[in-house]
C-alpha cells in the first residue's frame, strides 16, 4: 500500500469523527448519535448523522457518508492520499512518504516556490522599475497607498514576452515547472512565454501565507480580458480560495464583508475595513461557503446592486444555507450626482456603485453607516422581490403576492413566517391573516405534491434499490442485495468469513460489490481493518459513500449465520442462471425489462 496500515489506524484513532465533522457542521446530540444539516446538499431538517461508536457518518437524504477520511475526501474534494495528509496535519502526525508522494509533494512545493519568487519579482518591478510607470500611474488613479500596496504585495507584470520566465529559469526553475505553476504557457515553436504581461498583479495569498496563484487587472486602454487569473494548477483551486482572508481572519470586527472584486477588498482594507474578502472565480461555491462559515459567525454580502449582482447574491445565499453563519446583505445606493439625481449608464439603466466607488465618493463613515443598516437575508429577499413589481398595478400586485407567498412558505420557523409574512402583506396592502392563510395553503399543497411524488417512487421498488451513483448500477437487484448482505455481515462479524470459503467474487453480479468482497477477503487474510475508510485507497469517495449506506442498513446479529447462508444461496443461484445456456434474444428482453423496472 502507498500508506502504511499502521499509520492509517493511528490517524483514525487520533481523528475522532465527531470532532472533525463538528469543525464543518453544527452538530446536536440526540441519543447516542449526533445530527446536523448535511453539508453535501441543501436541506431544512437535519438528516446527517454521526456515530461516535461506529466512527461513521451518513446522510439519509443524499446518501453520502463513510469514515473520517471519506468525510474529508467529500467535503474538501480531495483524493484519498490528500485527505489523509490533511487529517495528519490536523492531528500533528508526520506523513510517511512514498516515491509517488515525494514526486507529488515536490511538484506542489516547486509550484509554490515559483509563485513566491514571481510575487517578489512583480512587486520589486512595480516599486523600482521604470518599465512599471503605467502600472504605478494606475495604482495612483485608484488612490492606493504605498502601505496598502505593500500589505497586499501588489506588483506589475512587464510588457515583455518572457521577462518572468528568464528571471525564474535563472533561479533554477525549469520551463515545465513554470507551466505547472501557471506562470508561463507553451508556445507553438516549443518555447514558453509569460502568462501575465503588462498588468497590475495581485498575488493570492492563502491562510498559510503561501502564494498558490495570481489574479491580475488589465491597464486602461489595453486589449484583453479585464481580469485574468492563474489557471487551475496543483496548488491553485479558485473554488477553494478566498482573497484577503489571510488578513481578514485577524480582524477585530464582528463579521466579514464579502465583496465581488479584489480591488474592492483592497480599497475597503485601506479605508479601515480589514474584514473584507472576495471569493475567487466567477461563481460562489459550497467550498467558499464552508471556508467563510468556519472563519466568522456573521457574513455581510456587499455585491453590486445591478441585475447580475442580485443574481450573484441569490447564488451565494443558496450555498450559505447549509453553513452555520448569520448572513446579512448590504446594498449600496446607485450612483448619483451632487443634487442627488440617480446617474444612468449608456443603456439608460441606473449606474451601479461598487464599494470602491462608494468609499471614494462618500468616505468610510458613510460606508460604516450602510454596513450597520445591512438587511438580514429574509428582509433582503422581500425587498428585492418588491423592487421587481409595481404594487400600484393590480396584476403586478397579485404576481408579487404569489412570489412572496412562495418565499415566506420556505421559512422553517413559524415566527419568521409571521414576521416576514406581515411585512409582505403590508407592502401589498392586504391583511396579515389573509397572507398567512395563503402561506399555509401553499405549504399544504407542497406537502401533498411531495407525498404523491414519494408514493410514485415507492411503486417502483426495484428502482428504489438502485445505487444513486449510476456508475455502480445493479444489473441483477436480487443478487446484488444478497451480495450487499454478505459484505455487511463480514464487516460486522469477521467470524463469518469461513462460511464464504466457497464463494468466489466471480459469482457476484455487481463488479463493484465483487471488488469490495475481494478486498475484504484479502484484508481479512492479512489481519487488517475492514472499515470503509480502510478500503478508500482502492475506491472512489462515491463508492465509499455507497458502501457506508450498505453497512448502515439493519441486520440482525442473532440470525447472522442463517442470513449469510441465505445470501450465499441467492448469489450462487443467480450466478448459475447467468451461466446456463439462455437464448440471447430472451436474455436481451429480460435485461431491457429489468432496466425499465430499475428506473434506468
Amino acid at each position: 500500500m502507498a500508506i502504511p496500515e499502521q499509520f492509517l489506524e493511528e490517524l483514525k484513532a487520533r481523528s475522532d469523527i465527531v470532532d472533525v465533522v463538528g469543525s464543518y457542521v453544527h452538530l446536536t446530540q440526540k441519543g447516542s448519535n449526533y445530527w446536523g444539516l448535511c453539508p453535501f446538499h441543501n436541506e431544512k431538517s437535519p438528516s446527517f448523522s454521526v456515530s461516535p461508536e461506529k466512527q461513521m457518518c451518513y446522510c439519509f437524504g443524499c446518501h453520502k457518508g463513510g469514515g473520517v477520511i471519506n468525510f474529508i475526501r467529500e467535503i474538501e474534494n480531495l483524493e484519498f492520499v490528500d485527505a489523509v495528509k490533511l487529517l495528519a496535519q490536523r492531528a500533528g502526525m508526520q506523513m510517511p512518504e512514498t516515491g509517488e508522494d515525494r514526486d507529488a509533494l515536490r511538484r506542489k512545493a516547486r509550484a509554490l516556490d515559483a509563485n513566491r519568487e514571481a510575487a517578489r519579482f512583480y512587486h520589486d518591478y512595480l516599486m523600482k522599475s521604470p518599465g512599471a510607470s503605467r502600472v504605478r500611474e494606475y495604482v495612483q488613479q485608484r488612490r492606493l497607498s504605498h502601505q496598502i500596496v505593500t500589505r497586499f504585495g501588489l506588483g506589475a507584470a512587464p510588457a515583455e514576452w518572457d521577462a518572468l520566465t528568464r528571471f525564474l529559469t535563472d533561479k533554477g526553475f525549469t520551463k515545465m515547472e513554470l507551466i505547472d505553476a501557471g506562470l508561463a504557457a507553451a508556445g507553438k515553436n516549443g518555447g514558453v512565454y509569460d502568462k501575465f504581461r503588462s498588468r497590475l498583479m495581485l498575488p493570492v495569498i492563502d491562510t498559510n501565507g503561501s502564494v498558490p496563484g495570481f489574479t491580475s487587472r488589465i491597464l486602461p486602454g489595453d486589449d484583453g480580458p479585464k481580469y485574468l487569473n492563474s489557471p487551475e494548477t496543483v496548488v491553485f483551486k479558485k473554488s477553494r480560495l478566498v482573497y484577503g482572508l489571510n488578513i481578514a481572519r485577524r480582524t477585530k470586527r464582528p463579521n466579514l464583508i464579502l465583496v465581488e472584486g479584489n480591488i474592492d477588498v483592497i480599497s475597503l482594507h485601506q479605508a479601515g475595513f480589514d474584514n473584507a474578502v472576495a471569493a475567487m472565480g466567477t461563481a460562489f461555491t459550497a467550498d467558499h461557503a464552508r471556508i467563510l462559515g468556519g472563519a466568522t459567525h456573521e457574513l455581510v454580502i456587499c455585491y453590486d446592486n445591478d441585475a447580475a449582482g442580485k443574481k450573484a447574491i441569490e447564488g451565494a445565499l443558496r450555498e450559505l444555507r447549509n453553513v452555520d453563519v448569520n448572513v446579512r446583505v448590504l446594498q449600496l445606493p446607485n450612483a448619483a450626482d451632487a443634487a442627488g439625481r440617480v446617474l444612468l449608464d449608456e443603456k439608460g439603466q441606473p449606474m451601479k456603485q461598487d464599494p470602491d466607488d462608494f468609499i471614494k465618493r462618500f468616505g468610510p463613515a458613510a460606508f460604516e453607516k450602510y454596513l450597520s443598516g445591512s438587511a438580514g437575508q429574509n428582509d433582503y429577499r422581500l425587498d428585492a422581490l418588491q423592487g421587481e413589481f409595481d404594487l400600484t398595478d393590480e396584476d403586478q400586485r397579485l404576481a408579487y403576492l404569489k412570489r412572496a407567498v412562495e418565499t415566506v412558505a420556505a421559512l422553517q420557523s413559524p415566527i419568521e413566517r409571521e414576521i416576514f409574512g406581515n411585512k409582505a402583506a403590508a407592502a401589498a396592502g392586504i391583511s396579515g391573516e389573509a397572507f398567512a392563510q395563503e402561506v399555509e395553503r401553499f405549504r399544504r399543497d407542497r406537502f401533498r405534491r411531495e407525498k404523491r411524488r414519494q408514493e410514485k417512487k415507492d411503486l417502483m421498488p426495484a428502482a428504489q434499490l438502485q445505487p444513486r451513483d449510476r456508475s455502480i448500477r445493479y444489473e441483477n437487484v436480487r443478487s446484488a442485495r444478497a451480495e450487499e448482505g454478505v459484505i455487511r455481515l463480514l464487516v460486522r462479524d469477521a467470524s463469518l468469513f469461513p462460511m464464504t470459503e466457497g464463494l468466489s467474487a466471480g459469482s457476484f453480479s455487481s463488479p463493484f460489490l465483487a471488488q469490495v468482497y475481494a478486498l475484504l477477503r484479502e484484508r481479512h487474510g492479512g489481519g487488517l481493518s475492514l472499515d470503509p475508510d480502510s478500503l478508500g485507497e482502492n475506491l472512489t469517495a462515491e463508492q465509499v459513500s455507497h458502501l457506508a449506506g450498505v453497512l448502515n442498513e439493519p441486520e440482525s446479529p442473532a440470525h447472522s449465520r442463517q442470513a449469510m447462508a441465505d445470501y450465499i444461496d441467492i448469489i450462487e443461484t443467480e450466478a448459475a442462471k447467468r451461466t446456463e445456456g439462455v437464448d440471447p434474444l430472451l436474455a436481451a428482453q429480460e435485461k431491457y425489462r429489468q432496466k425499465k423496472a430499475y428506473g434506468g
